[in-house]
């Protein structure tokens, strides 16, 4: 109920802007060879653009419903905001943790990574087999437990967001739905998810650590 909570509280006065796809800091054929061009352009345009296209319209119905103090319909559009929300939450995180450069941890970021697991190599290993692992659609993330300040490895199912499930905040999320990998990897996704490290953007998530620690 992550998603209902979060937009009953939120006021149902004014307008807020409909939420857009996210410019790739990079083109559709930089990721390549480990992914290619076709299938950067079908899982930007296609699939996150319907993720974003079914929150809209989910939210809208949610307003309309709460308007009216319908509160069987604003509880049924639960799944919607969930799947959906998610699935743009997860993909606008995506995006950014790729990139074409060769990037490095930076020095606080793999100092975290070798107190929880031992060294990269070791972080790349739990990681690749928790991913691989999936069961059906979903994601392997590397999060940042606040509590206990700690790195962490965690998989969520279809599109369920990271925080709003486990309470870790992600920093680094690999995609692994068969749209995000198949055209190219065919059934083999463990060679799809051993590739991904070489273009892991580790700018981005390292700025997302220190973001974090913040928190």
């Amino acid at each position: 109920m992550f998603a209902l909570r979060r937009f009953v509280t939120a006021p149902l006065t004014g307008s807020r802007a409909a939420h857009s796809l996210p410019e790739l800091p990079y083109g559709y054929e930089a990721l390549e060879p480990v992914i290619s061009r076709d299938i950067m352009s079908l899982h930007h345009t296609k699939h996150h653009q319907t993720y974003i296209t079914n929150l809209n319209a989910a939210e809208e119905k949610l307003k309309t419903a709460l308007s009216k103090g319908d509160i069987s319909t604003a509880i049924s559009l639960e799944p919607a905001l969930r799947f959906n929300g998610g699935g743009h939450l997860n993909h606008s995180i995506f995006w950014k943790n790729l990139s074409p450069e060769s990037t490095q941890p930076s020095d606080a970021l793999k100092k975290a990574i070798e107190a929880s697991f031992g060294g990269v190599q070791q972080l790349k290993d739990q990681l690749s087999t928790s991913s691989i692992g999936v069961q059906g659609s979903g994601w392997g993330w590397l999060g940042y437990c606040s509590k206990s300040g700690k790195l962490k490895i965690a998989t969520c199912a279809n599109q369920d967001p990271l925080q709003a499930t486990t309470g870790l905040v992600p920093l680094l999320g690999i995609d692994v739905w068969e749209h995000a990998y198949y055209l190219q990897y065919k059934n083999v996704r463990a060679d799809y998810v051993k590739a991904i490290f070489e273009i892991v953007n580790w700018k981005d998530v390292s700025e997302r650590f220190e973001k974090a620690k913040g928190c």
